[in-house]
């Protein structure tokens, strides 16, 4: 059994405190507390996580990182991995606020363009019977009277605790979609309600570019693509075996991405920044003027199904 210290402390607090964090955010604060440089020392970073890990799986906890389809930045933060009937006392939402923020989820989710988003005005207009057993809704005397009372201005509230709690977001063109929160705790409610997954990570693609070809019901994250990109240039969708469009998606992009993965993960370079750089840079603009349209290569893998304690209330 591994003893954690007050370091191992200190960054259980931060993200418990300040919910979870933008990977620069975190790695930044276990510079300042342990004094050594998460990228050059990315085994001692992950290490940390390991054995923090450890020690909140016995009180069925998790430290968890994924990242947030909407920019594309990975987070940080704690989750629990246990759905019970006592784990619905420990939000601070009440029932249709609960019902709201449900409905919301779903609407999005069940979003076949995978947009990732609905508008302010649909969010408010979400019906909160419709969160109630089938039977009970085809019934308004069986409707809580909570539910019925439950006024406009009240959803306008509940919206913005929800935002504020990252269990929803903003999106930059002012539509409702999911938070990182969600993205982090959600995982097996995505899953389990067959929310289809991105090719590439098989994470929930809640955000995500579809194949057009007709019939075809592959998506993949946008980020996902440019690393595709950036490895290959021939990619052909794995469900249709047609090449994939990649017109929203430049060369240039994907190499960029690349090498903000390659300084994050790198923990002894071989080559000086600078010069790696140019030559990234140089092999986009060589690039950049080839064809636009390209193939994808599954390369899908398989994670394990969780159920989270504190997303019992919408099971």
């Amino acid at each position: 059994m591994v003893s954690l210290n007050w370091k191992h402390h200190t960054l259980i607090q931060a993200l418990i405190s300040r919910g979870p964090l933008k990977e620069k955010e975190f790695q930044s604060i276990f510079t300042g507390v342990t004094g050594r440089n998460s990228g050059a020392a990315k085994k001692i970073f992950d290490k940390y996580l390991l054995e923090i890990n450890k020690e909140l799986s016995y009180v069925h906890f998790e430290l968890r990182a994924c990242r947030d389809q909407y920019d594309g930045q990975v987070c940080y933060g704690v989750v629990n991995n246990v759905a019970d009937e006592q784990s619905k006392l420990g939000t601070k939402y009440s029932v249709p606020q609960i019902a709201f923020f449900k409905g919301i989820i779903e609407a999005i989710a069940q979003d076949e363009a995978a947009q990732g988003c609905i508008s302010s005005f649909d969010a408010l207009n979400i019906r909160l019977e419709n969160q109630l057993p089938s039977e009970a809704s085809s019934s308004q005397q069986q409707v809580p009277p909570a539910f019925k009372n439950f006024s406009m201005s009240q959803k306008e509230k509940a919206l913005v605790e929800l935002v504020k709690d990252k269990w929803l977001c903003r999106t930059n063109e002012g539509n409702i979609g999911v938070g990182i929160r969600s993205l982090l705790d959600l995982r097996s409610w995505f899953r389990n309600n067959e929310v289809p997954s991105c090719e590439v990570c098989n994470e929930a693609g809640v955000k995500a570019d579809l194949c057009p070809s007709e019939g075809c019901t592959v998506r993949i994250h946008k980020y996902c693509l440019k690393k595709l990109l950036s490895q290959r240039d021939d990619k052909r969708c794995s469900g249709c075996g047609k090449p994939w469009p990649l017109s929203k998606v430049t060369k240039a992009e994907a190499v960029e991405e690349a090498l903000n993965d390659e300084e994050e993960n790198e923990t002894q370079p071989t080559a000086p920044k600078s010069k790696r750089r140019r030559q990234l840079r140089s092999h986009g603009d060589s690039t950049d003027n080839s064809s636009a349209q390209a193939s994808l290569a599954s390369t899908s893998g398989a994670t394990g199904r969780r159920v989270t304690r504190s997303v019992a209330h919408l099971r």
